[in-house]
């Protein structure tokens, strides 16, 4: 699938690291009820820094991004 390979690259994590900062800056500048788009940019903002991907195990890939990056060349 084009969107896990893309996800498992080095511009993909720079994406989900990006849109986590965007989602938390919205929430933050929106206050009130926005907080929880706060909490929904904490994920793909720690996906991004600390290289998983969540979607990994809806595939049956591993979790942990350098083991996705080796799964998806194989497949």
């Amino acid at each position: 699938m084009a969107i896990l390979n893309f996800l498992g690259s080095h511009p993909g994590r720079i994406v989900r690291i990006v849109a986590g900062l965007a989602l938390i800056a919205a929430g933050i500048l929106a206050g009130g009820g926005w907080l929880a788009l706060v909490l929904v940019g904490l994920l793909p903002l720690a996906a991004g820094v600390f290289d998983f991907c969540v979607l990994g195990p809806l595939f049956s890939l591993p979790f942990v991004g350098p083991k996705f990056r080796q799964a998806i060349v194989s497949r």
